[in-house]
């Protein structure tokens, strides 16, 4: 076999197209290039079409600014695309008022993308869906930072870079909300989760903002945030509940020990049905809660420990691992209730998700471009889960549908394909023994579907 670089016609990264046209069809890319308009300034590359592009390339795995040269590589299909340069210009001229904008913009696009669903997928705890319950998840994460960064510093877990702060709708797997911080911020700093909270919140389209219960571990569980929350439930109209993490501080292992034997109720697991070894019982009653929220509930698990996990002396004493939640939701059982929150778990899968679509590596030394690229690593997660929700559909969607990034990457995204011309028309030919060349031509023909936004 010979190989030799004279090859034409030939697109590699053929199903990467199919996002920039998702983009598109959308309004996110006509919404951008508004939301940047400058007055006496007009670019040789529209700056709209610069970070779809940017998210482009993440959501098909580059990370770095300098993998924008695949797309450029695909100009046959996409056009003129711009260069490193051009892209580090983009990112240097976003300001703390653009991103306000770009924000606004991803609000107005997401109310069109909800507005094609049938029906928003309802999140799932123990094999029970919430229905029209929209369900945000907030945590944190570490990025590492190998090289000196402005605002990168110590974390808490002794490395070195930042610690950004997200939030992800459960039910649809968009990253709602970014915000980049220094390493040092603080895990549980209120002011940090009622700003991203707050920007999460305005992403949700005002006709689904009727039900939200917002989830986070015990770095949710302080006085300010509660209160936020509390405060957010009053709205008319609206029911905004909340389920985090609770320290077992000495007050609750006060309680815990009073709590008889027979009380304990068996806990649920993932699939609905009862927990070996789990147990549930509730405390408020028998806690003095009256600096905490109004109608604030604790409840609490206990289970045996495996092998080698870590307990306090309390635990060791009687042998039985406890995690605490609190909650303002009246009803429901207690176990599902704690089950509810024991599916927050499932944001590390999003955190990693995120981190391998660009928000594990930071491409800058200045903190404001680093800031801008976390904001594109938000929309290259909006547009795989939109991929997914409005391409990736029905029988032929299959696998896909469910596939993570990477999966993604290596069965659809990186998909190559010959571009042919003939009656006046471009042809993408994939290749027809490609195992989901089906599900490919479908997701295409679905995206041109899509009606342009009014």
């Amino acid at each position: 076999m010979s190989v030799t670089g004279d090859g034409t016609g030939v697109v590699a990264h053929a199903g990467s197209v199919a996002v920039r046209l998702l983009a598109d069809r959308t309004g996110l890319t006509g919404e951008l290039s508004k939301a940047l308009r400058r007055r006496s300034f007009v670019p040789v590359h529209d700056r709209g079409q610069v970070l779809v592009d940017i998210a482009v390339m993440l959501a098909d795995g580059g990370e770095a600014i300098a993998d924008i040269d695949v797309l450029r590589h695909q100009s046959s299909v996409l056009g003129s695309v711009a260069s490193p340069p051009t892209v580090w210009r983009a990112l240097d001229e976003l300001t703390p008022a653009t991103l306000k904008r770009i924000e606004k913009a991803r609000a107005r696009t997401r109310r069109h993308v909800w507005a094609q669903l049938d029906r928003l997928p309802a999140s799932k705890v123990a094999d029970i869906d919430l229905g029209d319950v929209v369900v945000l998840d907030v945590d944190a994460t570490l990025v590492t930072a190998h090289s000196e960064k402005e605002n990168a510093a110590a974390t808490f877990k002794r490395g070195f870079g930042y610690h950004p702060l997200g939030v992800w709708c459960d039910n649809t797997q968009e990253m709602l909300a970014v915000k980049l911080r220094a390493g040092n911020a603080g895990s549980n700093t209120a002011t940090d989760h009622i700003e991203v909270l707050g920007a999460a919140i305005a992403q949700v389209p005002a006709a689904h903002r009727k039900k939200l219960l917002v989830r986070a571990d015990g770095a949710g569980a302080s006085h300010d945030l509660l209160d936020w929350l509390t405060d957010k439930n009053k709205i008319r109209g609206r029911s905004v509940e909340y389920s985090v993490g609770f320290s077992i501080t000495e007050k609750v292992r006060d309680a815990i020990a009073l709590v008889p034997a027979k009380v304990w109720t068996p806990a649920l697991d993932a699939t609905g049905d009862v927990r070996d070894g789990g147990d549930v019982v509730e405390l408020t009653t028998m806690m003095n809660l009256t600096a905490w929220p109004a109608g604030m509930r604790i409840i609490v698990r206990r289970e045996r420990p495996h092998p080698g996990a870590q307990l306090s002396l309390f635990e060791e004493r009687d042998g039985w691992r406890y995690q605490a939640v609190a909650t303002n939701t009246t009803t429901g059982q207690l176990a599902f209730l704690e089950a509810r929150h024991r599916a927050h778990a499932r944001v590390e899968d999003r955190i990693r998700c995120a981190k391998d679509s660009g928000l594990g590596r930071f491409p800058s030394r200045e903190f404001k471009i680093n800031q801008a690229w976390s904001q594109l690593t938000a929309i290259a997660a909006d547009l795989i889960a939109w991929l997914r929700l409005l391409a990736l559909t029905g029988d032929t969607g299959g696998a896909l549908a469910k596939a993570e990034p990477k999966t993604l990457r290596y069965r659809l995204l990186h998909v190559p394909a010959r571009l042919t011309h003939g009656g006046r028309r471009r042809r993408l030919r994939i290749p027809e023994s490609w195992p989901w060349a089906k599900a490919i031509v479908d997701a295409f023909a679905k995206i041109a579907a899509i009606p342009s936004p009014g």
